[in-house]
């Protein structure tokens, strides 16, 4: 077994997270994809660390081991879906005491952000305001976008009431928790960047639609449907939404309510943040069943669930963790609205993997 516990420990980016900023990187990993194999991969990066994005993790959103960073190469590990990179995934003889850094390519999200909205909103029929066309036209300022929704949503996963453990890899919870953690975290960087925009920062509205439309649109419709966790949070918002008349979806075209979008999205992280708040108070189980109780709301089960039948229909004399072995690989179907764009969005979904920057360039639109 190769062991890099010493060239992880030397290798310390956020200690240095100068602007432009180039890293080669060559360890033995597994990526983000469910690869359980070790494999030696290099990758070349920039740090992306702008004086705008600086001053706002000084003076207000700390987060020291976070780095936004971008491709400028990489080996076939990397021809993939994933775009992070962490220590957790490199190949060491023991855990160190505390992981001191987290990298995040903002240039593979904007990429496949932009590729799969365009394919959603001309699916759709989604009339945009100009701002928000010009901001998926432009991926500079989409990257500007997400690695600011990184920075903070990162820095989410240890605040708040019940703080999580960002890689859920010491906790066994239905993925529906899963789920509303990283919508929570999602929800708390869109809640942030309205209030940025009320401010007159640039970025704030970016990020708020970002989020939105990564959330409905590719989210749900990414990956298999066993326990898909992200899935399910996409789901979710878009379901909340629908609820609320913030979008509605007739005669085959999606219209949304641009003034009412930032308040009922930030209406659905308070409720989350509820149910975490009140979550102190209760046993893990009743917890467990509250979450499903918010998510079912929104969402219809599948009709053979046993956790949909209530306690009654679970051994309750098990350990809660034996219980997670009731909840169906998945719990949350896609609904007729999802059922139908995937038929239209799955190959252009495909066709991201690996996606980098340089492979989405400026559309006839926003040459235009």
């Amino acid at each position: 077994m190769p062991d890099f516990l010493d060239a992880l420990l030397a290798f310390q980016p956020a200690a240095d997270r100068a602007d432009g900023l180039q890293h080669l990187v060559l360890f033995p990993m597994y990526t983000q994809n469910g690869n359980p194999d070790r494999n030696l991969e290099a990758v070349v990066l920039r740090m992306v660390w702008p004086e705008w994005l600086a001053d706002l993790e000084r003076t207000r959103y700390d987060n020291p081991l976070f780095c936004g960073i971008t491709f400028e190469d990489f080996t076939a590990g990397y021809d993939t879906n994933s775009a992070v990179l962490f220590p957790e995934t490199i190949a060491v003889r023991e855990a160190p005491e505390r992981f001191t850094w987290g990298g995040i390519f903002c240039d593979r999200e904007a990429a496949r952000f932009r590729k799969v909205t365009e394919a959603a909103v001309d699916t759709l029929g989604i009339e945009l305001p100009a701002d928000i066309a010009a901001m998926i036209d432009d991926q500079e300022r989409c990257e500007k976008a997400f690695v600011l929704w990184d920075m903070v949503h990162d820095r989410t996963h240890s605040h708040g009431d019940l703080p999580f453990d960002p890689f859920m890899i010491k906790q066994r919870q239905p993925f529906w928790m899963y789920g509303l953690e990283e919508l929570r975290c999602d929800l708390t960087a869109f809640k942030e960047a309205v209030k940025l925009e009320a401010e007159g920062n640039t970025h704030g509205r970016d990020v708020q639609y970002a989020v939105l439309f990564d959330r409905m649109f590719r989210f749900p419709l990414s990956g298999d449907r066993n326990r898909n966790y992200d899935g399910l949070g996409g789901q979710l918002l878009f379901a909340y939404l629908h609820r609320h008349d913030v979008v509605r979806w007739t005669d085959n075209t999606l219209k949304i309510d641009w003034q009412r979008a930032p308040e009922v999205t930030n209406q659905l992280c308070a409720e989350i943040e509820k149910l975490y708040r009140d979550g102190i108070d209760r046993p893990k189980l009743v917890h467990w069943f509250k979450a499903y109780e918010l998510v079912s709301t929104y969402l219809a089960p599948h009709p053979g669930s046993k956790w949909a039948k209530g306690p009654d229909a679970l051994d309750l004399s098990l350990p809660p963790r034996k219980l997670v072995d009731d909840v169906l690989p998945d719990e949350f179907p896609l609904s007729m609205f999802f059922e139908a764009l995937a038929k239209k969005l799955k190959g252009v979904i495909a066709d991201t993997k690996g996606i980098t920057a340089a492979d989405v360039p400026r559309t006839e639109r926003a040459a235009a």
